[in-house]
């Protein structure tokens, strides 16, 4: 797949077939509209193109809201659509400026112009330019004019897609781990970088990998004890992941840190990826490092049962 972190950096290609939106979780909704761009390329020996947006434009619409967090980075879903083999994914930095654009502006410029599109996939609420005012009529409207066909996705669809979303987010946040994997079609995970941390986990036996996450937006999951995959070097382990405050310790940040099964080595400054596969249990405060050190071996017994499973 290739990568443009512009539409100024596309140069247009035969017989683009385009969807566009913020495929936030590229999640099995999501996966429906890939899967039909992807089917209508090959009838006409075209290229797959998705269209998004970054910052998500409720970022810069919105921005008195800072409660915005999203499934994925920028980065992971990327990573996710390449794996659903997109051939094009092309990132529109999104600013006042472009949401301002004239609706018929936007067509001709954006999907006509810079893409060349020939197909555009679409749904009946999807809302462009200037107060949202573009939308399915003017891409139908336009259409003989410039030459391309749209094909609506249709309403429940849509409204699947909607739910997805919004549930998916939900249950991340209310301990449904499984819940939102189910919608998602594959484990909800954390990428980062290994940072050090104050090392108390290897002074109870339980070492852990500290995950810096810059990107602000991410949703993070509620407090408490996963079973985990971590990915690291190419290779996969098992593990028990922990999110939380660390309140035994007084911990006074929020931390994600993950202690890696059967694994040792110097891994500061590389590259994790963490899947969440189960919630285990909420976070406590114990009284005690013995106490939490007694409850972590419990914890450690339970994520190898549940990993057992998978």
């Amino acid at each position: 797949m290739k990568i443009y972190n512009n539409i100024d950096e596309f140069k247009p290609v035969k017989n683009a077939v385009v969807t566009i939106g913020t495929f936030d979780g590229v999640h099995l909704g999501h996966r429906k509209i890939i899967s039909r761009i992807k089917e209508l390329a090959a009838e006409i020996g075209g290229e797959t193109v998705i269209l998004t947006f970054f910052p998500h434009p409720r970022m810069i619409l919105h921005p008195e809201d800072q409660n915005i967090k999203l499934i994925n980075t920028i980065n992971e879903k990327a990573q996710l659509l390449e794996q659903l083999g997109v051939d094009h994914l092309i990132i529109t930095p999104f600013s006042r400026d472009f949401s301002n654009q004239k609706p018929e502006e936007y067509i001709l410029d954006i999907l006509v112009e810079k893409i060349g599109t020939k197909k555009i996939v679409i749904g009946y609420d999807h809302r462009f330019g200037k107060d949202r005012r573009g939308g399915l009529a003017e891409l139908q409207q336009l259409a003989p004019v410039y030459g391309y066909e749209v094909i609506e996705i249709p309403e429940q669809d849509i409204h699947d897609v909607a739910i997805s979303s919004t549930r998916i987010r939900q249950a991340l946040i209310n301990d449904e781990i499984d819940l939102a994997n189910e919608f998602l079609g594959y484990p909800f995970f954390i990428t980062g970088k290994v940072m050090r941390g104050d090392q108390i986990g290897r002074t109870i036996g339980y070492p852990t990998a500290n995950i810096l996450i810059e990107e602000t937006y991410k949703l993070i999951p509620s407090d408490g004890i996963f079973a985990v995959k971590v990915y690291l070097d190419g290779k996969e382990y098992k593990g028990m992941g922990y999110i939380g405050h660390r309140p035994t310790i007084n911990g006074m940040t929020r931390n994600t840190e993950v202690n890696i099964f059967d694994f040792e080595g110097d891994i500061y400054s590389k590259d994790i990826k963490m899947e969440l596969l189960h919630f285990v249990r909420g976070d406590i405060k114990f009284e005690s490092l013995e106490q939490l050190t007694a409850q972590l071996a419990k914890d450690k017994e339970d994520v190898l049962a549940l990993l057992a499973k998978n």
